[in-house]
């Protein structure tokens, strides 16, 4: 239980570091627009190398103790919910839409059905 509680904590604080790479400087429109591109992508890299030191292990232990592929693969995306939609809100600053809920739902299906076999074994 624990190296699998290890694993998911190791996957979001992968997805934190990813979250920003990818859209960390997109804050306000038009900001960053002055930098080169190479330059952002070269910031992005560097945030990126700090993802894969937690996300390769992460999926390492989840493998280890018995994961499959895709669970491994439906809980990321349901992470990076769980972190996104956060980081737009408070961070970005956008507005909330319903429709953020109901594509966390989805995920929470995905998520399910990627674990049923699992769950009626217990």
């Amino acid at each position: 239980m624990y190296k699998l509680a290890l694993s998911i904590g190791m996957l979001c604080i992968s997805n934190l570091f990813m979250t920003f790479a990818w859209y960390g400087f997109l804050k306000k429109p038009g900001e960053g627009a002055d930098h080169a591109w190479w330059k952002l992508v070269l910031l992005s890299w560097g945030l990126a190398f700090f993802e894969y030191c937690f996300m390769v292990p992460a999926n390492h232990i989840g493998r280890s103790v018995g994961l499959s592929l895709a669970q491994l693969k439906i809980m990321q995306e349901a992470i990076t919910l769980c972190i996104f939609v956060p980081f737009m809100l408070f961070y970005m600053g956008e507005q909330w839409k319903w429709d953020y809920l109901w594509a966390l739902l989805c995920v929470m299906g995905a998520v399910y059905f990627v674990n049923r076999e699992a769950l009626l074994v217990s």
